[in-house]
């Protein structure tokens, strides 16, 4: 395996693709398909119906590296795993960290570094900066967000340990919909990734702030694949180390204010 790998790195896009069609790894010749939750930027969204973010440019760029066509297949964000799992699609590529509950059902290719941040209302005077300041209020999020089982942690053993009441978690189908609670006062505070975030407070003009300073419980975000499909990991491994020597992975990365996860964090966040 590792001399195959070596000769993937080594080989131009031409001589990818017909490795790709050899190995069968991808469910059709000549194509990528990619599962993702087009309801949230800046990593994955549409734009005059089209497939838009962070996610879409860089698997547009990984295609182009293996000599396949990239297609997206808009898929919520709690069906994604399920979805690479039954080959739906071949790989997901939706802002999905990395956790060692995750890696039991897929292979990740860890290619981003985040966190989350807390937004609240501007108009109101509660400031939380941790997850040990949101006792007794109700948090939104998006549905299967790997944070909403750390709250319930905190909420457990730090709020309700202490006599304080507990966290009220409050999933949301979409990103949009948790912050549309948020205006509504449906909830008290949304916790969201920090670069969706961002994004979010910049688009409804100042009605919602990020209130923490700090990222919360830093996270690598990852490219999935179903474990029975190492052929296509190694290719898509491949591909990323192509795409840091020509410097358009670095370019990219720093246009979305996003960062290189090292080995070690990968490592870590895989629970290895």
């Amino acid at each position: 395996a590792a001399h195959i790998l070596a000769f993937a790195i080594t080989l131009a896009c031409g001589a990818s693709q017909a490795l790709a069609t050899e190995n069968a790894s991808t469910l059709k010749q000549g194509e990528l398909s990619v599962g993702s939750d087009l309801t949230y930027p800046p990593y994955t969204y549409l734009e005059e119906k089209q497939p838009a973010g962070f996610d879409p440019e860089f698997m547009q760029l990984m295609g182009k590296q293996l000599g396949l066509q990239t297609r997206f297949l808009d898929t919520r964000f709690a069906n994604l795993i399920q979805g690479v799992n039954t080959r739906r699609f071949d790989v997901v590529a939706s802002a999905l960290y990395v956790t060692p509950e995750r890696a039991k059902q897929v292979d990740f290719l860890g290619y981003l570094k985040t966190g989350s941040s807390l937004i609240v209302r501007s108009a109101d005077s509660f400031k939380p900066q941790q997850p040990e300041d949101l006792c007794g209020k109700r948090v939104g999020s998006i549905k299967g967000a790997s944070w909403v089982p750390k709250l319930n942690k905190v909420s457990a053993e730090y709020c309700v340990a202490a006599g304080k009441p507990a966290i009220q978690s409050r999933e949301f189908p979409t990103s949009p919909e948790a912050a549309q609670a948020l205006l509504a006062q449906a909830v008290d505070v949304q916790m969201e990734d920090a670069a969706v975030a961002k994004i979010t407070a910049e688009k409804l003009q100042g009605k919602i702030v990020i209130s923490s300073t700090e990222l919360i419980y830093p996270v690598v975000v990852g490219l999935a694949v179903s474990k029975g499909n190492p052929a296509l990991l190694q290719e898509l491994t491949g591909a990323l180390g192509r795409l840091k020597e020509d410097g358009s992975y670095g370019q990219l990365l720093a246009r979305y204010n996003l960062g290189e996860p090292s080995a070690q964090e990968v490592s870590a966040a895989l629970g290895n």
